[in-house]
């Protein structure tokens, strides 16, 4: 018995010693005393920079006569029947990152708050001011001013570094009935979940997420930020082990990031494309479903200029794998513009490396925004030229180009005919629509009839109006 204890006691301590030496460090509980051991050390570093963040916003009610279409084609967009206003209180959770009072939370947490207060885990108040919302990230960055003192913060971690099965710690406010700490591990990396913000790249984890954990702190176990809880999948509203973070390295873009207005500059690739399905692999002569098959690619853009063209098959961005058109938007987005990436593609059955340098989206051409007017079918209708900035502006997906509809007015021909905000205008009568000068010329002309044509999505809308 002794000697079977002995070998296995050896067993043990072998193991533990190459999962020290391996390439992670990693081990597993080797031990009873091992698994008794607390996560109380960590939460002592680390919980006095998890904040709780109230906002206030005043909303108004608008008298129910006012959404009925009959009444509104009288009074347009200004209601005569009055409304009521009314404050709404909203709960959320931060991270304080920086000593001199900067704080990460989410997007949604502060979206539209006329007042935002901050308060400390030691139940110390501070009004906070908003210095960059992110709606595409779900990030949002706050700060308070604690005078000369310097504040308890998280260090970011390299969330590229992380790997499934790490134990992590998630604390927030859940429910508002004050800071909570929950333990779990990573349970997936690189999850693209769709609906929760447009970077869909996310760190999911079994550590239990609540509601009022919006915005709060997910650290591993050496006190750093891994990532900014952000979502839950529930059938109830409450934790089920699946929740979602926004890894670190997009945490510190953000906080990098900051542009004209306080949005966030992103670079710009200027090529975009589909992730590789097995049937797609098939066609292509690839062993397994990988990367982005490229089926755009921006005339004159850095990925045109890199030698990237439509067919070929993203694989790496700077030696990080790329499973999706997902993760290949999120390697772009996570890099600094002014510096070059490195894309791996395969084109033919050979392997390229291609250097594209990362530039800012350009406003070219300008957008020229304009009201459409006269005698025609699109008069009322606000309409600009799309450039790559305008596409970033407005979160539309791939490189399109033309005549885009910014903002259609009631009551006007081009509301009666059913034109939308994100429509783009590709033709009138049978000619291609290339800028907001060439579509004021073709509508200038009179003629019997109008064949508009307008892209919807990924439809092709056509319509015939008498002249």
């Amino acid at each position: 018995m002794l000697k079977s204890m002995l070998a296995l006691a050896l067993a043990l301590a072998a193991s533990q010693a190459a999962a020290q030496t391996g390439p992670s460090a990693r081990a597993v509980p080797q031990a009873r005393e091992q698994v008794l051991l607390s996560f109380a050390p960590v939460v002592h570093k680390v919980a006095p920079a998890v904040v709780n963040v109230f906002t206030k916003r005043v909303v108004h009610a608008q008298n129910p006569l006012f959404n009925d279409p009959f009444f509104r084609q009288f009074f347009g967009d200004q209601s005569p029947f009055g409304g009521s206003d009314r404050v709404q209180n909203s709960l959320g959770s931060g991270v304080l990152v920086s000593a001199d009072g900067l704080i990460v939370t989410n997007h949604h947490v502060i979206k539209d708050s006329q007042e935002i207060r901050v308060v400390l885990a030691d139940r110390r108040e501070f009004d906070a001011h908003l210095v960059r919302s992110d709606d595409k990230t779900d990030l949002a960055l706050l700060k308070i001013d604690a005078g000369r003192e310097a504040l308890p913060y998280l260090e970011l971690r390299d969330s590229d570094d992380l790997e499934v099965g790490d134990l992590v710690l998630a604390i927030g406010n859940p429910f508002g009935v004050g800071q909570t700490v929950t333990s779990g591990i990573v349970s997936a990396l690189a999850r693209t979940t769709g609906g929760i913000a447009d970077y869909r790249f996310f760190i999911q984890t079994d550590a239990a997420i609540n509601p009022g954990n919006s915005g709060g702190a997910l650290v591993t176990l050496d006190g750093k930020l891994a990532g900014v809880n952000t979502a839950i999948f529930s059938r109830s509203g409450g934790s089920i082990g699946i929740g979602f973070a926004i890894p670190s390295n997009m945490v510190r873009t953000v906080i990098q990031g900051g542009g004209v207005g306080g949005r966030v500059v992103r670079p710009w690739l200027g090529a975009s494309g589909q992730s590789v399905t097995a049937e797609l692999a098939g066609s292509l002569g690839l062993t397994r479903p990988q990367g982005v098959l490229i089926n755009e690619v921006y005339p004159g853009g850095p990925a045109e200029r890199a030698g990237l063209r439509v067919g070929d098959v993203v694989t790496q961005v700077d030696g990080h794998e790329v499973d999706d058109a997902e993760a290949l938007r999120f390697r772009i987005a996570t890099l600094p513009v002014g510096r070059s990436a490195t894309l791996v593609a395969l084109r033919k059955g050979e392997t390229r490396q291609l250097a594209v340098a990362l530039i800012a989206p350009p406003e070219t051409p300008p957008r020229d925004q304009s009201e459409l007017r006269g005698e025609q079918p699109l008069a009322g209708a606000v309409v600009a030229n799309l450039s790559p900035a305008l596409i970033d502006e407005l979160k539309l997906e791939g490189e399109p180009r033309g005549v885009i509809v910014m903002a259609v007015k009631q009551g006007t021909p081009a509301n009666r005919l059913g034109l939308q905000r994100g429509d783009i205008v590709v033709k009138v009568n049978e000619r291609d629509v290339a800028s907001v000068g060439q579509l004021q010329e073709l509508l200038a002309v009179r003629t019997p009839s109008w064949r508009i044509s307008v892209k919807r999505g990924q439809e092709v809308l056509s319509v015939k109006v008498a002249g």
